[in-house]
């Protein structure tokens, strides 16, 4: 899949999340989308471009629920 429509399918994830009003409620949930969800393939290319690219074009939420996932350990 190319990281395109990773990090568009990401935000959409994260844009649905964003209206909890508890801001590490949210995190957590699009965190658990993703390991839930997603092949560990794309969580680890995901995770590479967000390393390279710091983030950029992803939702606030993304960032902090990918960063913080450990996934590439």
């Amino acid at each position: 899949m190319s990281t395109d429509n990773l990090i568009k399918m990401v935000n959409q994830i994260a844009q649905y999340f964003s209206s909890e009003p508890d801001q590490h409620a949210a995190v957590l949930g699009v965190r658990n989308h993703l390991q839930m969800f997603w092949t560990p393939g794309m969580r680890k290319e995901l995770l590479a471009w967000q390393t390279e690219h710091h983030g950029a074009d992803m939702h606030p939420l993304a960032q902090e629920a990918v960063s913080g996932a450990g996934w590439g350990t």
